[in-house]
């Protein structure tokens, strides 16, 4: 018999994630051959665009793991759009994992109303399509090969 709970437990969540984290390690050679080396971890990745007041323009925040530039956000403010800083912001950060990190690929998670057809024309592939999520929104994954 169990006892089970629907509360958030950061104790808990850590003990979960450490005891999967071997259980992952223990049956992949692959994320076995990863541990203590520099690519195990996740190495933050952001890129800034100021304008002349210094404000906030654009920017993209993310990170690289194993061989991967992974974006979670790309964000141009409203009154710069449709000038390039987008996807002056995405080749920066494109470079600079492939170059400083020898990232191999990229990935993003985009909505239907965000940016898939953006980073399309930027070379990246759909590689996941998940209707209704949320619902009446689509997500996309989409990935690139870098270099």
């Amino acid at each position: 018999m169990f006892r089970i709970e629907t509360e958030v437990d950061k104790e808990r969540s850590q003990l979960l994630r450490s005891r999967l984290r071997a259980s992952n390690t223990a049956a992949s050679p692959i994320l076995r051959d990863l541990r203590g080396t520099p690519g195990e971890r996740e190495i933050p990745l952001q890129v800034w665009a100021l304008d002349e007041a210094g404000d906030l323009a654009g920017g993209l925040v993310g990170h690289t793991w194993a061989t991967w530039l992974h974006i979670t956000y790309l964000w141009v403010d409203e009154r710069h759009r449709g000038a390039g800083l987008g996807s002056h912001l995405l080749s920066r950060a494109e470079r600079t994992a492939a170059r400083e990190r020898a990232c191999r690929s990229a990935r993003v998670e985009t909505w239907d109303f965000q940016a898939p057809e953006f980073y399309k024309r930027s070379g990246y592939e759909v590689v996941c399509v998940i209707p209704d999520y949320p619902p009446g929104i689509t997500e996309y994954t989409l990935t690139k090969r870098l270099g």
